[in-house]
């Protein structure tokens, strides 16, 4: 995993959504600011969550959702392809909650008080926001074992852990991009990486 106190890092990465392309993090963050800016009243959720899939490679597909909550959302997609198969569960689950922590980690202290303040600076009607960490995880199935564990990587953080089905960052918005979608080109990890 690269360092997240690299200051230069979240330009490194390359967000997506379906209007934009090779977005910096700095950017995907200005829009979602903006994003809740236009109407501060409503209940908001960011929600980071990634998804895989398995062929000759991996591909990983990271996902930031912001939603006005029955009012529209708004989404930005990275990915990051891995040279090989990763065949066992674990590992595969591991490095989905590494890349979803990777990328929660770009949200600085900082930048999180600047969301909440949006709402803050509000005297009436004033809205609201949770952040969330979506685990593609749950009761049901193989990965039912590995709860405990995934939930303890996201203890430290403000982001709240969620399993299926209420993870839909990455089962449901982020799988779209590892079944068919095209999602932004991103670097082959390498052995040094």
């Amino acid at each position: 995993m690269h360092s997240t106190t690299d200051p230069d890092y979240g330009d490194r990465i390359l967000f997506q959504n379906t209007r934009q392309k090779g977005l910096a993090f700095e950017e995907v963050y200005l829009q979602l600011a903006h994003f809740i800016r236009e109407e501060p009243m409503y209940q908001y959720r960011l929600s980071i969550g990634t998804d895989s899939q398995v062929s000759r490679t991996t591909v990983f597909a990271t996902a930031i959702h912001l939603h006005r909550v029955g009012r529209g959302a708004i989404g930005f997609i990275t990915s990051r392809h891995v040279p090989r198969p990763i065949l066992s569960l674990r590992e595969k689950i591991f490095y989905e909650t590494s890349r979803t922590l990777e990328i929660a980690y770009l949200f600085t202290p900082d930048k999180i008080e600047d969301i909440v303040d949006i709402f803050a600076g509000r005297r009436t009607r004033r809205g609201d926001i949770d952040f969330e960490f979506h685990l593609d995880i749950g009761t049901n199935g193989a990965t039912r074992a590995l709860i405990s564990e995934m939930v303890a990587m996201t203890r430290g953080t403000i982001f709240e852990p969620k399993i299926k089905p209420e993870s839909y960052a990455a089962s449901a918005y982020a799988n779209r991009y590892t079944k068919g979608k095209k999602i932004p080109a991103s670097p082959i990890l390498t052995k040094e990486q």
